[in-house]
């Protein structure tokens, strides 16, 4: 079987760390054959407060601590790139954190930038978009775009890491949120906690 074909979106939501993770899980993960990232200008901020990444510069070599070897930045004012296409073999998109304006572009197919472009070929050549929405409290438009996403095929996956495992710090917890993820791709990482309710605490 042929490696996989990822798309992973960054948006300006909060929760860097958790795309750094994705992206660190995709390129280190061997059924992955190529990853097409594509940061948002928004998460370029977020990424500089929040892990104090700064520019566009050099993106992958900051965000991986080496040079990428599968792989590849997009920007996301380029809608001619190839995973703006339904022709290109991709195996599905993530969009983590997802951002409520992004959400809004996708559930309104507006496609008005690369990411949403490419959520929108995701959604109608019916491959798996999952959208990992970052925000508290929903307002009804939230809602109401979630609804719309998801009734278009995609799935809903808010950032809510979870505390069973009992993470020692914040990039456990991010970890083990995109272990979770990944298994709803088909990628099931070998390091996912597994909950054992028969286990003695």
């Amino acid at each position: 079987m042929e490696g996989l074909n990822v798309t992973l979106a960054i948006t300006g939501a909060s929760g860097a760390v958790f795309g750094r993770q994705m992206l660190l899980a995709l390129e280190a993960d061997e059924r992955v054959a190529r990853v097409h990232l594509v940061a948002s200008e928004n998460s370029l901020r977020v990424m500089a407060e929040e892990m104090g990444i700064s520019g566009r510069n050099g993106l992958l070599e900051k965000l991986l601590g080496a040079a990428p070897k599968k792989t590849v930045q997009e920007n996301d004012a380029d809608i001619g790139a190839a995973i703006a296409s339904g022709s290109y073999p991709s195996s599905g998109m993530i969009v983590l954190p997802c951002s409520m304006g992004t959400l809004a572009s996708i559930a309104n197919g507006l496609a008005d930038s690369l990411i949403a472009r490419a959520a929108d070929v995701t959604l109608k050549e019916r491959r798996p978009l999952i959208l990992c929405v970052r925000e508290t409290p929903f307002n009804r438009i939230h809602l109401r775009n979630m609804t719309l996403a998801a009734e278009a095929g995609a799935t809903i996956f808010p950032v809510i890491p979870a505390f069973y495992n009992r993470p020692v710090d914040s990039l456990e917890m991010a970890r083990q949120f995109v272990c979770r993820v990944l298994a709803h791709i088909g990628l099931a990482q070998a390091d996912a906690y597994v909950w054992k309710p028969d286990d003695q605490a």
